[in-house]
């Protein structure tokens, strides 16, 4: 039987110097995704906001009345049961119709 001396191979060296390699590489990507996380939550929820309003709007035109509450939008299936932001926020309506994001205290202009 002959033995292949000079055989093809990666060495422990070699491997242990990739997975350093892609260590760091993981260590600088987590925290940009994780500072980027925030900004995606608030973008989401404004974008939510703004589709609550159509379906005020929505509500305004069919019921000739404005909605008091998150509630009565979804008891008539103008939203899904779990309204809120991606972020967990729960968005109020004021007595003129106007939707509201709790966190800026602004709602919508």
């Amino acid at each position: 039987m002959k033995f292949l001396r000079n055989e093809k191979a990666f060495t422990l060296i070699e491997m242990m110097i990739v997975l350093l390699i892609i260590s760091v590489l993981i260590l600088v990507a987590i925290p940009n995704v994780t500072k980027h996380s925030k900004s995606i939550d608030t973008k989401g929820c404004d974008a939510y906001l703004k589709m609550v309003e159509g379906q005020v709007q929505a509500y305004k035109m069919d019921t000739k009345q404005i909605p008091t509450s998150l509630e009565d939008l979804t008891a008539k299936d103008y939203l899904p049961a779990e309204a809120k932001c991606p972020d967990g926020t729960v968005l109020t309506i004021n007595a003129e119709g106007k939707v509201i994001n709790p966190k800026s205290a602004s709602g919508t202009e």
